[in-house]
C-alpha cells in the first residue's frame, strides 16, 4: 500500500506514459485519461485486492470495470505499473494486432481486462452481474466501476443503475467522472444531465462527492464509500474532475477529449511532468 508522497509520484509517471503512449500513435484520448489518473493510482496502489498472476474469474479478490473504454491509456498505464504486465509493451499502445488497443479488449488476453469496453453504456450491466455474482459465491471482496458523466447520456446506463438498487447490491462501488465535457462539447450543451445527486437518489443509490485531481480526497472518499458497503444499498462517488489535469493546455473544454499531441506539444507536456519512476 503506497503512501501519499508515494502515490503523486507514480500520478505523475503516469502521466507521462499517457502523452507519450498518445503522442506515439498520434491517436487516443488524452484528456479523459489525464483527468483519471490520479483516482486510478489510488485504487490499484491504496485499495484494490488484486491476485497476480491475473485470473479472469476473480475469485476472491476485488475487481475493476472501466466502462468509459475511450480512456485506456490510464489503465494500460496503470496496469502495467502495477505488475500485470511489463511497462515496455505500452510501447505498442494502438498498434496492429497488439494488446493494448485503442479501447479495452479481451481476445488478445491483456492480463487485467475482463470485458470489453469500446462501446459506451455497458460496463455497469457488466458490474453488476459480477457483484451478484460474488452474492452468489459468498465472496466479500468488492467491485469498482468507472463510468463518464457523459456515457450517462446512454439510457443503458439508468436500467443498471435501477437494477443495482432493486437487488439491494451492497458490494458495488461506481465513480462517475463528472468532468463536464464530452467530445462534442460541454455536457451541459449537448445533452444536460441535470442533477445527478437528485438522480442517482432517487434510484434508490447512496452518493459521495470527491475532488479526482486531490489524491488526499480520493482516498478518504474511498475509504468512506468502503465503509458505507454490506448496507443493502449501491454506492456512487461523484468524481469532479478536470480533462488534461496535469498539463496546462490540456486542461478545461473538450477539446483534447481525442486528439493526440504534436511533437512540440509532447515536449511542453513532459517538461511540466518531472520522470519520477522511469519511462518505459
Amino acid at each position: 500500500m503506497a503512501d501519499i508522497q508515494d502515490l503523486k509520484k507514480i500520478s505523475t509517471q503516469v502521466r507521462r506514459d499517457i502523452v507519450r503512449m498518445v503522442h506515439q500513435c498520434q491517436s487516443g484520448h488524452p484528456g479523459g485519461s489525464l483527468g483519471c489518473t490520479d483516482f486510478m493510482v489510488a485504487l490499484y496502489f491504496h485499495f484494490l485486492h488484486y491476485k497476480l498472476p491475473f485470473q479472469m474469474e476473480g475469485h476472491g479478490e476485488d475487481m475493476f470495470f472501466l466502462s468509459n473504454g475511450h480512456i485506456s491509456p490510464v489503465w494500460y498505464s496503470v496496469l502495467a505499473r502495477s505488475g500485470f504486465f511489463p511497462t515496455s509493451e505500452l510501447a505498442t499502445f494502438r498498434r496492429i494486432n497488439t494488446r493494448l488497443q485503442g479501447h479495452p479488449t479481451t481476445h488478445e488476453g491483456l492480463p487485467g481486462i475482463r470485458v470489453a469496453s469500446g462501446s459506451l453504456g455497458q460496463g455497469l450491466s457488466v458490474a453488476i452481474g459480477a457483484a451478484l455474482a460474488k452474492r452468489l459465491d459468498g465472496d466479500q471482496n468488492m467491485i469498482y466501476v468507472l463510468t463518464g458523466d457523459g456515457e450517462l447520456e446512454e439510457g443503458q446506463v439508468w436500467e443498471a443503475i435501477m437494477s443495482a438498487a432493486h437487488y439491494k447490491l451492497d458490494n458495488i462501488i461506481v465513480t462517475v467522472d463528472w468532468n463536464g465535457q464530452q467530445i462534442d462539447g460541454p455536457t451541459s450543451e449537448v445533452m444536460s444531465l441535470g442533477d445527478l445527486e437528485a438522480k442517482w437518489k432517487s434510484f434508490g443509490w447512496k452518493v459521495l462527492h470527491m475532488n479526482g485531481n486531490v489524491i488526499e480526497d480520493v482516498i478518504s472518499t474511498l475509504q468512506q464509500a468502503k465503509e458505507q458497503t454490506g448496507k443493502k444499498q449501491p454506492i456512487v462517488i461523484l468524481m469532479k474532475s478536470v480533462m488534461g489535469y496535469g498539463v496546462d493546455f490540456m486542461m478545461e473544454g473538450h477539446h483534447w477529449h481525442g486528439i493526440a499531441p504534436n511533437d512540440e506539444q509532447l515536449i511542453r507536456a513532459l517538461t511540466q511532468l518531472e520522470e519520477t519512476v522511469g519511462d518505459y
